[in-house]
């Protein structure tokens, strides 16, 4: 186990995962905002390399479950994006994606600021970024939510996306520093 919250476990991916993380990487709905939809073969190696990322950085998207259920309701984590010059290289991204029924439920912020908390107070980050398509209003929302503020000077065409979804190249950017997060965890630890 990576984290735990109140309602949820981040955890380490199994071999029993593969179905649901096959269906995070291929469904329509939960695809929407990315171009490709991935086959069984491509999802397994998806999955193996994201595995061994882990292994090797300590950083990646972890399987995420209830306490209820030991499936993967889909993933989260703190992973290190090879997207420079786009992407400054050493950020750390907070990232997430979950199964349409579990939408709605405030899973993606509840285990995001688990996450946020592992990231300035454990493992010592100045900052985490977030980034998505600018129609993706569930994922900004969330960003939003959990205090990160958006900064239109590190927008970028995402270098990935082919010219053909040009619809989704452009990516918006929002940041949340440690010092901001130290100050709105101690507004929120005081109540005011």
């Amino acid at each position: 186990m990576i984290a735990e919250t109140e309602r949820l476990i981040i955890r380490n991916w199994r071999a029993g995962d593969e179905d649901s993380f096959f269906r995070l990487n291929s469904d329509e709905q939960i695809m929407e905002f990315f171009p490709f939809r991935r086959n069984r073969h491509e999802t397994r190696d998806i999955l193996h390399t994201l595995i061994r990322r882990i292994e090797e950085t300590g950083y990646g998207f972890f399987a995420l479950q209830t306490r209820d259920d030991e499936n993967a309701i889909g993933f989260i984590g703190l992973s290190m994006p090879d997207l420079h010059p786009n992407v400054e290289k050493g950020s750390v991204e907070i990232g997430w994606r979950l199964m349409p029924e579990h939408w709605g439920k405030g899973y993606a912020t509840e285990a995001a600021e688990r996450l946020l908390q592992m990231g300035f107070e454990e493992r010592g980050l100045t900052e985490i970024v977030s980034f998505a398509v600018p129609a993706n209003k569930r994922s900004t929302a969330v960003m939003k939510r959990l205090g990160m503020h958006y900064d239109p000077v590190r927008d970028f065409d995402h270098p990935m996306i082919p010219d053909d979804a040009a619809h989704l190249k452009r990516h918006v950017v929002y940041a949340l520093t440690a010092q901001d997060w130290r100050r709105r965890k101690a507004h929120a630890d005081t109540g005011s």
